[in-house]
């Protein structure tokens, strides 16, 4: 697997075999800061920080020159500054990104109609219907690479494979600028080396917990016991992890969107500058969106924030997660880092939580793996003792008492399905 910063790249060679494949993951290189590059032509080579100079504030990207650092995306501004002290700062222009991810995606479109969008820089496409038209996987992958650059000016991995989940695999190793092909023949042997971090969904503890029993590549999950598996992680992603180890991925390309979505937000009696009690007000309406999400039996694709300014100024960010969900802790942990990217640190007037792109509960097919897994079972418990006692009686511990001190909200505003 790659180290995110270029290093360990593998790319197939010209003609490479892609037979028994369909699916190629498509992925922009360091996205955000090869849009400033394309706006900027001086910023080429140098090492960015795409983020606030604001040293409180976090990493949105990072150039491939500041990875070699270690700068990653989520970290400290002021960490990345002492990893890399020559790197430049550059404000997001998010606008901006949007408007050449809809280059991209149509791009795509304009070879394939099964698309599946998972954030602004990347996407599936299931290419096994166009062939006629537009020729092998691989060169359909060489295609997209070749208008990528020409009409947008950027660069973009692809990697081609039998499944969703190895062609992601691929595109990671080859960056950046790169395309892997993974014949279907090949999968099983590409994939036993992988190390169990390189598995798409396996998270960080789930990852220590399989290393501490020895499990460290894709091999050793199939040749673990199904009971040692189990034990690290859970009956339920030991499965998942099984399956995926042996190539086995069902999940089709979706391209359904609904569009759709359920939102709350509060305005605050005095605006508010306490930004662990705004994280924390993010959470717990995070929490109230979710309760109607699972009332009404959808689950949400993309969560966006709505953040008003003592000045009136509102900005809202928005991000699409990697499965749709209807846990609040994972719908407030994604608000509360699209709260953290944004660069302001006024007093705020309002914030807002909306779940988008919704889509029928169960209706995306078999998820990667479930790190909900305990969280939904504690929301559900929770649900079940709203029904008996009351909306009112049932909160979280650190919600108590919210208010004191700090301006409770006085015109708390739900919104319904639009």
């Amino acid at each position: 697997m790659g180290h995110g910063d270029g290093r360990g790249r593998i790319v197939s060679d010209a003609g490479a075999e892609d037979t028994g494949t369909r699916i190629l993951h498509v992925d922009m290189d360091a996205f955000y800061a090869a849009v400033e590059v394309l706006d900027d032509p001086t910023l080429r080579g140098l090492p960015l920080i795409i983020g606030a100079p604001d040293g409180r504030s976090v990493v949105s990207s990072a150039s491939y020159e500041a990875r070699r650092y270690g700068v990653r995306a989520a970290m400290p501004v002021s960490q990345a500054l002492r990893l890399c002290p020559s790197a430049r700062i550059v404000p997001p222009h998010f606008a901006r990104y949007q408007e050449v991810s809809r280059q991209v995606m149509a791009i795509f479109e304009s070879f394939t109609p099964l698309v599946e969008p998972l954030s602004v820089d990347e996407a599936f496409l299931d290419v096994q219907g166009v062939r006629r038209l537009w020729g092998s996987p691989g060169r359909i992958a060489e295609l997209i690479r070749e208008r990528v650059r020409d009409e947008v000016g950027i660069t973009c991995s692809v990697g081609v494979a039998a499944t969703k989940h190895v062609a992601k695999m691929a595109s990671t190793i080859a960056k950046p600028d790169g395309m892997l092909i993974v014949a279907g023949d090949d999968t099983l042997d590409f994939l036993a080396p992988r190390p169990v971090r390189a598995m798409w969904g396996v998270g960080p503890k789930a990852a220590e917990a399989l290393e501490a029993r020895g499990i460290r590549t894709v091999q050793d999950v199939r040749d673990a016991p199904t009971e040692m598996i189990d034990r690290a992680v859970g009956a339920a992603l030991g499965a998942r992890l099984r399956q995926l180890a042996r190539g086995e991925d069902p999940r089709a390309v979706d391209t359904e969107r609904v569009e759709k979505s359920i939102g709350h937000e509060e305005t605050f009696d005095t605006d508010i500058l306490d930004r662990p009690f705004l994280r924390a007000e993010l959470l717990r309406l995070a929490d109230r969106v979710a309760v109607r999400l699972r009332r009404a039996g959808w689950e949400a694709s993309t969560v966006a924030i709505k953040i008003r300014f003592d000045d009136f100024r509102t900005v809202n960010r928005s991000h699409t997660l990697t499965e749709p969900t209807a846990v609040g802790q994972r719908i407030g942990e994604a608000a509360q880092t699209l709260f953290e990217q944004i660069d302001r640190r006024d007093p705020v007037r309002l914030v807002g939580v909306r779940a988008e792109n919704l889509r029928p509960a169960g209706g995306a097919g078999m998820a990667l793996w479930d790190d909900d897994e305990d969280w939904r079972k504690v929301e559900g418990a929770v649900d079940e003792a709203m029904a008996r006692f009351g909306s009112t009686t049932i909160s979280r511990a650190r919600h108590i008492g919210r208010g004191e001190g700090r301006g409770a909200a006085q015109h708390p505003k739900a919104h319904g399905v639009d």
